[in-house]
């Protein structure tokens, strides 16, 4: 059963999400926190969280620093942020602080709950215009449907880049690197680093 925490300090919007998001599939349930310190007290108690959802204005902490303190402490879970402020440099700030996905408030329920389905797989949805590396997907991504963040987290992979480094490369942390690399195995059917570039050497694809 999937659990979604969703942290957001407006009741009525939070609520809204949790709604929205139980129609995602049968027995989903949400976990909901108007602050940061109930938050991480929620995740603390409940360690099977699959997703958290952040809103970046919230009144004891902001979004960016809780973020980073979930990457800190929770590195294998993934959280996309749902935010007004969605201008490219809080978009990509978001990501850089260890967000796995962001979607406006000005997009619709079906938009999030894409986007929901999207970062449980292991992808990044964000708008189109603040993706790490551009728009333009590879090769790569195009012949697995990889994402667009998978595909450069693909690219580097093949340049013999390390996690850390491609973190780096790509403004994003180790635990989400890892995060996209989990799910770029499932999808090719392999199980290490070394058995995905044989797997995308033999496919012909040009990175």
């Amino acid at each position: 059963m999937t659990k979604i925490l969703i942290v957001e300090d407006h009741a009525l919007v939070r609520e809204a999400m949790a709604q929205r998001l139980a129609r995602l599939e049968p027995g989903l349930e949400c976990l909901e926190s108007a602050g940061t310190a109930h938050a991480l007290a929620l995740l603390d108690a409940h360690a099977d969280v699959d997703l958290a959802i952040v809103d970046l204005m919230l009144p004891d902490m902001n979004g960016f620093s809780l973020l980073a303190v979930l990457a800190k402490r929770f590195p294998d879970l993934p959280a996309i942020v749902v935010s007004a402020m969605d201008d490219e440099a809080s978009v990509r700030r978001a990501l850089a602080a260890g967000a796995s996905g962001f979607v406006s408030k000005a997009s619709s329920g079906d938009v999030l709950v894409q986007a929901v389905r999207e970062a449980l797989a292991g992808g990044m949805p964000t708008p189109a215009r603040a993706a790490p590396g551009g728009a333009a997907r590879s090769g790569a991504g195009d012949r697995y449907r990889f994402t667009t963040a998978q595909a450069r987290v693909v690219e580097l992979l093949a340049a013999g880049c390390s996690n850390r480094e491609i973190a780096e490369r790509l403004g994003l942390t180790e635990g989400t690197v890892k995060v996209h690399m989990t799910a770029i195995y499932r999808t090719l059917g392999v199980s290490s680093r070394t058995q995905a570039l044989v797997a995308i050497a033999r496919s012909g694809v040009q990175l």
